[in-house]
């Protein structure tokens, strides 16, 4: 017997190491796993809030991530924050909670978005058949409907970073992403 607590039991294929009559396979004494016990959701979701806590992901990073994701419309044009009442407006004493204004222009096409706690309004300028969706990251956008005038509403709340998709034709405008 050696000094090291290593039995040995002669040769490969025996003892601590070889595998005896498995072959390897029950190192630790266990049963084979059986993964119709694993739950691959919730081991996904425990990972992802460790990652969170221990490794979140820098804003400046999620910024370009979302930068990139409204781009992924290769032929889209992006429209151009023109006015924010955030960072443009007056502030108006009294006002409490006003909804904010946005303005966005992509050359001949403005869109005129009003944000409020239940919801947005708006107006494509000058007015023409158009779909517009809301879009709030990888999933799919929201569909809204523009009437003859341009005018669209949603009586979806925003929470987080969001952006408008107008197709009009063959068209397609994309306006940057914001926090609501």
């Amino acid at each position: 017997m050696r000094g090291d607590g290593f039995t040995g039991e002669g040769s490969p294929g025996g003892g601590a190491w070889g595998g005896g009559e498995r072959g390897g396979d029950d190192l630790f004494g266990e049963e084979d796993f059986d993964d119709r016990e694993f739950d691959d959701a919730l081991l996904e979701e425990e990972l992802r809030q460790a990652a969170a806590v221990l490794d979140p992901v820098p804003p400046e990073l999620q910024q370009v991530a979302l930068d990139a994701y409204a781009l992924h419309d290769l032929g889209a044009r992006v429209a151009e924050l023109t006015f924010d009442s955030l960072v443009d407006a007056l502030p108006v004493r009294g006002a409490g909670e006003a909804p904010r204004m946005l303005t966005f222009q992509a050359g001949e096409v403005t869109v005129d978005v009003e944000v409020g706690a239940h919801g947005l309004l708006g107006q494509v300028l000058p007015p023409r058949p158009a779909r517009i969706e809301v879009l709030g990251g990888p999933r799919p956008g929201t569909p809204l409907a523009v009437d003859d005038l341009g005018r669209f509403s949603g009586d979806l709340p925003l929470s987080g970073p969001f952006a408008l998709r107008l197709r009009t034709g063959g068209d397609v405008v994309v306006t940057e992403w914001l926090r609501a």
